[in-house]
C-alpha cells in the first residue's frame, strides 16, 4: 500500500518562508515524477511543481517561478517545497502526488498517489 504524507505547513507572515516535505512508502519512489499542487480557498485545486525522473527536471506555474523550489531526496524517499517570498495568494492547502510515470504533469489525472495535504497560511 501507498503512503503519502505532507508536513511543514503553518502560518508564516508575508515575505517569509516555509519548506514542505512529502515522505512516501510504497512505491519505488525514484521511478517515479512527484508533484506539489494547492487548493486556494474557493477554487479547484491547481498545479505548483513538478519534478521528473531520472534527469530531476522541473516544472512550476507561472504565479511561483522564481520563488518556490521542488527538489528530492530518493535515499529519503522525500520531495520538498521551499516557498520564499511568501504572499497571502500562496495560503492554500498544500498536496503531494506521485505521478503514473517519470515525467512531471500539470494534469491532476497523471497523479495516481496523494496525500491528505498540508496547511500553509500567508498574513499580511
Amino acid at each position: 500500500q501507498v503512503h503519502v504524507v505532507e508536513s511543514g505547513g503553518g502560518f508564516v507572515q508575508a515575505g517569509g518562508s516555509l519548506r514542505l516535505s512529502c515522505v512516501t512508502s510504497g512505491l519505488t519512489f525514484m521511478n517515479y515524477a512527484m508533484g506539489w499542487f494547492r487548493q486556494r480557498p474557493g477554487m479547484h485545486r491547481e498545479f505548483v511543481a513538478g519534478i521528473s525522473r531520472p534527469e530531476d527536471i522541473t516544472g512550476y506555474t507561472s504565479s511561483v517561478k522564481g520563488r518556490f523550489t521542488i527538489s528530492r531526496d530518493n535515499a529519503k524517499n522525500t520531495v520538498y517545497l521551499r516557498m520564499d517570498n511568501l504572499t497571502p495568494e500562496d495560503t492554500a492547502v498544500y498536496y503531494c502526488a506521485g505521478a503514473r510515470g517519470p515525467s512531471w504533469s500539470d494534469l491532476e489525472h497523471d497523479y495516481s498517489y496523494w496525500g491528505q495535504g498540508t496547511q500553509v497560511t500567508v498574513s499580511q
